[in-house]
């Protein structure tokens, strides 16, 4: 095993709620959690990109929290860092394209990653659905794993849409700092 995927288990084993051995060994024996890409061509579009993402995230919501709250419940910080992306599991497969090479001006088969989502079912909602399986989440944990993409979740971007994120993040701090750790992550260290 190596040191991530130890470092990321271990984190998860100090969450003391029932049901996160049952996650664990879902992850372990039913995934593809630990080899998956964080995206198909943006941060992380990598073998184990989704496992580094998370830990990134993990580490730069450690700092916020410590920053903007006086206290916070590190499991629930390790809870949502780790856990907010799980959705891209078996979300992805390899792919070809064809791409042209610049330097000769020839086209060559290069290997990508493709979206295969076989559980359409969103994003951040469906890490809550998958999560809510196996462990109880805090109505702060749902709402900061279902918004954690703030105004980049296509169900923002309507009136409506933009009224329930606006009125979860002023509600649910968590949310803000998930968030903000996230958008750290892609865009200071492009994991």
């Amino acid at each position: 095993m190596n040191s991530a995927k130890e470092r990321f288990i271990e984190l998860l084993k100090q969450v003391e709620r029932p049901g996160m051995d049952n996650l664990v060994s879902y992850m372990l024996n039913e995934t593809d959690f630990f080899t998956a890409p964080a995206s198909a061509t943006y941060h992380g579009a990598c073998e184990g990109g989704l496992l580094d993402h998370s830990l990134a995230v993990y580490d730069n919501l450690i700092v916020l929290a410590n920053t903007f709250f006086e206290s916070y419940d590190h499991q629930s910080l390790i809870v949502c860092a780790l856990l907010h992306d799980i959705c891209k599991a078996n979300f992805y497969r390899r792919g070809y394209r064809n791409r042209k090479n610049e330097a000769t001006g020839q086209w060559e088969k290069v290997e990508v990653y493709e979206i295969n989502d076989q559980m359409p079912l969103g994003h951040g909602e469906k890490s809550v659905m998958i999560l809510q399986r196996y462990i109880q989440l805090t109505i702060d944990e749902m709402m900061a794993i279902r918004w954690h993409m703030g105004g980049f979740d296509d169900a923002a971007r309507g009136y409506a849409g933009a009224q329930c994120l606006s009125n979860a993040m002023k509600s649910h701090p968590l949310l803000v700092a998930l968030h903000m750790a996230d958008m750290a992550t892609c865009y200071f260290t492009g994991k």
